[in-house]
């Protein structure tokens, strides 16, 4: 009865702190949306910055706990962690809102207007290209992301893990990190599916263009939230 109660403890905790955590999933909606990504790379994308970001606090984690470190010293240092990926995601961010800004300007219609031989006035309109910088950000993007969410402590993790860890049961460490690891991945996915399929039905319309800057100012914004509002 004792080992229910803990391991339902542990999904409700995986489940809660992914929820309330916009960091766990509104970068890879706005990206994928902004980078026109397929249901299946989005997943992807996000099941493995998950794994990087659930494996990068256990190895942490269980390091503290199987070596005596104090609680409070790990929970000092996932502090460190998170606060530099809370600056990460902005930095990350605004740097990508200002490539959109700059992509909207760059492929603004300009209109030429040339005066032939004979009086008549042709108008000439073009875009300029930006695609050379679009391929290179597709391959930057994701590895962007994986590397924010390695650094990015998972810190309802921790307690988890000190739980067993006092009774030197590692067995049960290594099946309620398997279970957090679980619900928190499925949860990252399932609010990410929900809303590509969301998304997508919104009539962007002359929107679209802009989809960039929006997808760096809501990635900016989810840092800002961690660090600022401790979410």
């Amino acid at each position: 009865m004792g080992e229910q109660i803990t391991i339902t403890a542990v999904i409700a905790i995986a489940f809660i702190h992914t929820i309330v955590g916009p960091d766990h999933y509104l970068p890879f909606i706005v990206m994928s949306k902004a980078r026109s990504w397929s249901l299946v790379k989005t997943i992807w994308i996000t099941f493995i910055c998950g794994i990087g970001h659930i494996l990068s606090t256990f190895a942490i984690g269980i390091i503290g706990v199987t070596s005596g470190f104090l609680m409070q010293k790990i929970e000092i240092f996932d502090g460190y962690r998170g606060s530099m990926a809370a600056w990460a995601l902005m930095i990350f961010g605004l740097i990508y809102f200002a490539w959109g800004v700059y992509r909207v300007i760059k492929n603004k219609t300009h209109k030429h207007i040339h005066i032939h031989e004979n009086g008549e006035e042709h108008v000439h309109e073009h875009k300029h290209s930006d695609g050379h910088s679009h391929v290179h950000n597709k391959k930057i993007t994701p590895w962007a992301l994986f590397i924010i969410f390695v650094l990015g402590p998972c810190e309802a993790m921790v307690p988890i893990l000190a739980y067993p860890a006092i009774e030197n049961d590692y067995g049960k460490i290594i099946f309620f990190s398997i279970v957090f690891a679980f619900i928190t991945i499925a949860t990252m996915i399932a609010v990410v599916v929900i809303a590509f399929y969301g998304i997508n039905l919104l009539p962007l319309g002359k929107f679209e263009k802009y989809t960039h800057a929006i997808a760096g100012a809501i990635i900016f914004l989810s840092g800002f939230a961690i660090e600022v509002l401790g979410l």
